[in-house]
């Protein structure tokens, strides 16, 4: 199969099946990772470059996350410049959701055969392209040219959405991939953040709709100039992989013939991973709860406060800063104590209270408690991302991080498509508060499901037998490379 070097999974001659690992080969053929030999001194590096790599990669997450919200947070205004319903306009963020689902098996199976380059090139590419058909499309007659722009950058989204643990696991040190993989997330938050914020600033709600056109041109303008700048870095810049591996993991990785990896098989691995499914599940419900307040804020902010489009954007930007807050200091904290059941459920509880707290202070007449509320629910509910991401990795090692990501990212566009659908009716007949509380309803379901994940920490372990395996070899004077195989039930 292509280029897997540096990927960071191996799927040889051994499976996963409800959390066991079992073997078609005598336990004495099996090393660490596979059929790999275990290597005591395999030389492993960290390159500043690193830090290079995943901040580019934030940064041209961020420009693609920014064109998902920038209509639905002014949704009034491009409702009456394109003269199409609310609805239509919903779906121009819902798009986003609804391209990933079909478009990700392809694009993971990709990422295994091509490598990470070729998905960031195509990735930037196809983002540029989008946002430069949407320049073309400020006039009022041609919402169907601004929505193909839109439809091109949601296909984009679904080459970038699933690579910040892909990118970690390949260029970090096992001590900060948690950190590195919160970065990348950091980059998609501050997008959707900007993306509330900038909107409604560059495109005021003007009666004139030759201004209007003209406001809506400088915004796209802006987006289409700085995709091209992020495309020509990808280019130039971005690598592969690193010459050495950051890890013990990596090096053995490299040795795995690429002939042994199977895609159809990894995929019905991890849909035989029980702790996986749930996490798939409550990962979902948690995710597209967010997708569905993000969609609808703007509708929801004005039927309370009418007239402050710019302040629902504003209220938007507090959700993700404090988001981005949230998943920065969950990853250095994960780093720090490998605790990943425990914190991600202590966040999901945290974000079902706050989405409870938002709910029925929504409609008290006090913009700055909104702020506040919407705040607390935004540091745990968005903070939740790359924690989601990382305990997959964990419960589903050696197998893919894109793919194990690329299943996490499409039950949350599926749950996302339901809820904002739901959600947006729920308000439109009965209110914000029931609105709202319908997904309370769903948090409080994930959060259940996530008790129930076992919480079986396959990375952490191989990571720990191959420190064990080489400090035994230095002490003892064995060719651990040769002779020492890892039974299957350390795992």
């Amino acid at each position: 199969m292509g280029d897997r070097s540096g990927s960071g999974e191996v799927n040889d001659n051994r499976y996963f099946v409800d959390g066991h690992l079992k073997n078609p080969i005598p336990d004495s053929q099996v090393h660490l990772e596979g059929s790999a030999p275990l290597q005591s001194t395999a030389a492993t590096r960290l390159y500043k470059r690193r830090w290079l790599i995943v901040c580019l990669f934030s940064s041209y997450s961020l420009c693609n996350a920014f064109q998902w919200i920038q209509y639905g947070i002014i949704n009034n205004i491009f409702m009456r410049f394109y003269s199409v319903d609310s609805f239509t306009i919903d779906w121009m963020s819902m798009i986003y959701m609804l391209t990933y689902i079909p478009l990700i098996f392809p694009v993971t199976w990709l990422l295994d055969t091509k490598g990470l380059r070729v998905i960031a090139l195509v990735a930037t590419a196809l983002n540029c392209a989008g946002t430069w058909i949407k320049v073309a499309s400020a006039r009022p007659d041609l919402f169907a040219v601004t929505f193909l722009g839109q439809v091109i950058c949601s296909a984009a989204q679904v080459f970038i959405l699933g690579m910040p643990s892909r990118i970690a696991s390949v260029w970090f040190g096992s001590e900060e991939v948690s950190t590195a993989c919160s970065i990348g997330v950091f980059g998609n938050q501050l997008g959707i953040a900007i993306g509330f914020l900038v909107p409604p600033i560059l495109v005021p709600n003007v009666e004139d709709l030759d201004e209007l056109a003209g406001h809506i041109r400088v915004m796209f303008y802006i987006t289409a100039g700085v995709a091209t700048f992020l495309f020509i870095l990808v280019i130039i810049v971005f690598q592969e992989r690193p010459d050495i591996p950051p890890t013990q993991a990596q090096a053995a990785a490299r040795l795995i013939p690429a002939e042994s990896y199977s895609y159809t098989s990894s995929i019905l691995c991890l849909l035989r991973n029980r702790p996986f499914i749930l996490l798939i599940i409550s990962y979902g419900l948690n995710v597209g709860c967010f997708y569905a307040v993000s969609t609808l804020l703007n509708q929801m902010i004005i039927k309370h406060y009418p007239g402050e489009e710019v302040n629902a954007g504003r209220i938007g930007l507090t959700i993700v800063i404090a988001g981005m807050v949230g998943s920065l200091i969950c990853g250095i904290w994960l780093d720090r104590t490998k605790s990943y059941k425990q914190t991600t459920l202590a966040v999901y509880v945290m974000s079902l209270v706050g989405m409870l707290v938002y709910a029925f202070t929504l409609s008290l007449g006090h913009l700055w408690v909104v702020f506040i509320t919407a705040g607390a629910l935004g540091f745990f509910m968005t903070g939740y991302l790359p924690l989601g991401f990382e305990f997959a990795v964990e419960l589903t090692y050696p197998e893919s991080e894109g793919t194990s990501s690329g299943l996490l990212n499409c039950s949350a566009q599926v749950f996302g498509i339901i809820f904002t659908i739901c959600q947006g009716k729920i308000i439109e007949h009965f209110g914000t508060l029931a609105g709202n509380l319908f997904l309370c309803a769903f948090l409080l379901i994930g959060t259940i499901l996530t008790g129930f994940i076992r919480s079986d920490l396959r990375r952490q372990m191989a990571n720990q037998l191959a420190k064990t395996a080489a400090a035994s070899g230095h002490h003892e004077g064995q060719d651990y490379g040769a002779t020492a195989p890892i039974n299957a039930s350390h795992f």
